[in-house]
């Protein structure tokens, strides 16, 4: 099985996107993606893959439920199928308690002398609901600020996909992704992977170049800028392949390019893993697509 999270801890590089869009590239060559987003905040992976709509209903079933053994029903009730059917675990608001929720699980675990990590709820979660066995790939979007939410999903995966901005702004994240992928080992006291680090709006600068050079993970795509392109998927509460195939009325070189950097970003995560797609498209291929 393939897992990873997208992490980053720069607020706003695409990190969301890349998440949706990478479990399509996964899911239209042949495999069963499953993704388990954990941001509480709105505009969140359930937003832009249009399953938010019961995000404040205090009568669902939810992940929080399960993740503090408190589940309303089975875990397979809580998953919802998108497009290029592609699974996924919606978000809901009672994620900003999680901390909360999970501490006080956590304390009253200690009163009856009971062992009871909070930081590996999520990954007991998958594994009682067989989830490596049923699904070829694991995709966790965790938010940007360290806690809960990313402790339970590193530890559900163990590899990391990280997104990075090649800029002023993003240029402290790059020279410190070491950094960071080190104190999260330290924090959780375990190995963590780094399949890749992916540059976002790359704009070709002499500055951006040397950025690059900095990264001590593999590469192996680089985005430009797409701004128009990942807007209207928002607006539109899909992924880019989608919005290029339903939603542009005329076809774009250079989007097609970035849906196949995504199908071979994809194929590139697969083979780390020695997870092998039964039928790859050909990368950014519309005919596949509308298969």
């Amino acid at each position: 099985m393939l897992a990873y999270s997208t992490y980053s801890e720069a607020g706003g590089v695409g990190k969301t996107t890349t998440a949706a869009n990478l479990a399509v590239a996964h899911s239209r060559a042949g495999l069963s993606p499953l993704i388990v987003p954990l941001d509480p905040q709105d505009g969140d992976l359930s937003r832009l893959l249009g399953v938010d709509n019961q995000r404040d209903s205090d009568e669902v079933d939810t992940l929080t439920h399960h993740l503090v053994e408190r589940p309303k029903g089975p875990f397979d009730d809580l998953v919802r199928t998108v497009e290029y059917g592609v699974d996924i675990v919606p978000e809901h608001n009672n994620l900003s308690k999680l901390d909360g929720f999970l501490r006080r699980r956590e304390r009253d675990a200690e009163e009856f002398g009971e062992a009871w990590n909070s930081n590996v709820q999520l990954q007991r979660v998958l594994r009682e609901a067989e989830v490596p066995d049923r699904y070829d790939v694991l995709i966790c979007d965790p938010p940007a600020t360290e806690g809960p939410h990313l402790y339970n999903a590193i530890n559900a995966t163990r590899s990391l996909v990280l997104p990075v901005e090649p800029s002023a702004k993003g240029a402290a994240s790059i020279r410190g992704l070491e950094n960071l992928v080190d104190g999260l080992e330290n924090r959780l006291e375990m190995e963590v992977g780094v399949l890749a680090a992916v540059p976002i709006r790359y704009k070709d600068t002499r500055d951006q170049r040397e950025m690059l050079e900095e990264i001590e993970y593999p590469v192996p795509e680089i985005f430009g800028e797409r701004a128009s392109l990942m807007e209207g998927c928002w607006k539109q509460q899909c992924s880019a392949f989608t919005y290029v195939r339903e939603h542009r009325n005329q076809l774009r070189d250079y989007e097609q390019e970035t849906l196949g950097q995504f199908d071979r970003l994809a194929r590139y995560l697969e083979a780390e893993a020695g997870v092998e797609a039964p039928h790859p498209p050909e990368p950014g291929s519309l005919e596949v697509l509308e298969a």
